[in-house]
């Protein structure tokens, strides 16, 4: 079994505002500091959310997402390279098109995630409070194919959200390269470089949902693509840690921090995101397996190990 890649994500804001020892997006440098810490706990892969605000209620555009502020971005971005080789993965997977190419072009992550479900989210995994928000976007093939294809043009490799099997037919789609339009095939292959790496959503309420179970985990798995690696994310704070545990020991990689679960005990919140990472560190060991360093993730991961960021 391979060794374990351990991403970890910082921001708690749009899922668990109520906790008191998460970093905020307008507080860069604290949210930098986070992620350093991380990387020194265990983390390879650093799911980053910058500096951003939100869109109040559904658009014109039929979508209710982010926006990005560079700055914030590129200082945490910075930040998180001067370690070493942690990867950078831009998350916030739905901003809008346009917005996510300024980012790949201007300080060029090593990822940087797309949902390839539609984007339905409804934050509320802890039922004692209200809902702390919503993201909802539709992504059609024709929008999938553009964000492959400007991946590519960018150097970004794609990490890829997969709330349900849904997203496995639409990662097919894109990668037989066959596309229709107006009436005309048109064909590009090559979109998706292999390994391609998903990471699998357990738990996140809203009708992307995928349950957080031993059989929901076995399911996905069961239907993977081809020459795929995975990693998990479970939002829900009273299985979290047994189906964390679980991926770990059927050979997934995981994602854990403040975003997901600020919870290191029931009901106890993690003091840091580090906190969280040791965690699930420590579990990993206790089965058996080694924790993945920053450069070997980019081997497990298909990124090169060495590399020189464009940073402007």
């Amino acid at each position: 079994m391979d060794k374990l890649i351990i991403t970890v994500t910082c921001d708690t804001t749009l899922t668990y505002p109520h906790n008191p020892n998460g970093p905020k997006p307008d507080n860069p440098h604290g949210v930098a500091e986070e992620y350093v810490r991380s990387i020194n706990a265990g983390a390879a892969i650093c799911h980053m959310h910058g500096s951003y605000k939100s869109d109040p209620i559904i658009q014109p555009d039929g979508r209710q997402l982010q926006i990005p502020i560079m700055e914030g971005w590129r200082l945490i971005t910075q930040r998180i390279r001067e370690t070493g080789a942690a990867i950078v993965q831009f998350g916030l997977a739905s901003i809008r098109l346009e917005q996510k190419l300024e980012l790949w072009r201007e300080l060029r992550p090593d990822m940087s995630s797309i949902n390839f479900n539609s984007h339905d989210e409804y934050f509320q995994p802890d039922p004692q409070y209200p809902p702390a928000g919503y993201c909802y976007s539709i992504h059609p093939i024709s929008e999938l194919r553009e964000y492959a294809r400007l991946a590519n043009e960018c150097g970004v490799k794609l990490e890829i959200e997969c709330f349900n099997t849904g997203a496995f037919w639409a990662i097919e789609k894109v990668r037989q390269g066959e596309f229709w339009v107006s009436g005309q095939r048109e064909d590009e292959p090559g979109l998706l470089p292999d390994p391609l790496w998903l990471t699998l959503f357990f738990g996140w309420p809203g009708q992307s949902w995928t349950p957080p179970t031993a059989k929901g985990i076995q399911f996905m798995v069961d239907h993977l693509p081809r020459d795929t690696r995975w990693s998990m994310s479970c939002m829900d704070p009273a299985v979290y840690w047994r189906t964390i545990t679980h991926g770990i020991a059927v050979g997934g990689n995981v994602r854990v921090g403040m975003e997901d679960c600020p919870y290191v005990e029931p009901g106890i919140f993690a003091k840091s995101n580090a906190e969280l990472v040791a965690k699930a560190a420590r579990i990993a060991r206790e089965l058996g397996r080694e924790v993945a360093s920053p450069e070997e993730a980019r081997h497990l991961t298909g990124l090169n190990v060495t590399r020189t960021p464009v940073m402007q």
